[in-house]
């Protein structure tokens, strides 16, 4: 794979990751959607097939690492570092490109929900589950939650350790089941095995954090939140930050230490 192959193939696949990931949280969360309050199976769901989508499309051309937690693990497993930092970049300009495009699709539903009273507050406003969630995640605005993921209870080491232990399912299932013949990138039949992994964690680890398990995912459109014009859109949760990104990437080089140790 060329330099370019590997960026233009982690830019797009992330940028469609985080396109079909944060859309389903925006349809599930934004008022004027179809399909606000539909649930979390709606959403681990989602992001399961986003996934899938964004595997299919980019593995090809970068071999669809889509998450620097797995581009770690595959450079500790076969010791290559060389192609780690252009891995990183594609994916986090993919993923702000993709949180830009989810603004985008529901850019209606976005003016409606932060300017409703009753979720952003104001005279006459009463106090409604999403303001109590707001509350609950300090520092963090009425659709944060569409682009990036907040714990439901603000414990560091819970919250770090959640997300590390979720990372190490993922990248363990991505190492033993998930690689193609030559190794360096998710297979055919892996983006499947990923994606219902990816729902699997989802279901049963998400509830606590959110699970980012993906610094990328979490950080690029974090940073878009941070910069789009949202009105009382309330602050992008900063002191939470670092959980997100400094966890997977634990929780993958655990895993790859562990592969390293049991499979290799």
């Amino acid at each position: 794979m060329s330099s370019s192959d590997i960026f233009i193939g982690e830019t797009i696949g992330t940028a469609i990751l985080i396109l079909l990931g944060g859309g389903v949280c925006a349809a599930v969360t934004l008022k004027a959607s179809k399909a606000r309050n539909a649930g979390w199976l709606a959403i681990t769901f989602g992001w399961g097939f986003a996934v899938l989508t964004a595997v299919y499309t980019s593995a090809p051309l970068s071999g669809a690492h889509l998450n620097p937690a797995v581009t770690l693990a595959l450079a500790i497993k076969d010791g290559d570092w060389s192609n780690v930092p252009l891995y990183w970049a594609g994916q986090l300009l993919g993923a702000m490109i993709g949180a830009a495009l989810v603004w985008v699709a529901y850019y209606g539903q976005f003016h409606a929900h932060l300017t409703d009273r009753e979720i952003v507050g104001g005279p006459g406003a009463q106090t409604t589950a999403a303001k109590a969630v707001e509350a609950q995640e300090k520092g963090a605005g009425p659709v944060l939650g569409v682009f990036s993921t907040g714990p439901e209870i603000r414990n560091v080491v819970q919250n770090l350790a959640t997300e590390i232990i979720g990372t190490i399912v993922l990248v363990l299932a991505v190492l033993t089941q998930g690689l193609n013949d030559k190794g360096n990138g998710l297979g055919t039949l892996g983006a499947l095995v990923t994606a219902l992994v990816v729902v699997s964690i989802g279901l049963s680890l998400g509830g606590p954090t959110g699970y980012a398990i993906n610094p990328a995912r979490d950080l690029g459109p974090r940073i878009v939140h941070a910069l789009l014009p949202l009105p009382n859109k309330g602050g992008s949760d900063w002191a939470y930050a670092w959980i997100p990104v400094v966890g997977p990437l634990i929780g993958g080089a655990i895993a790859a230490g562990i592969y390293n140790v049991a499979f290799a």
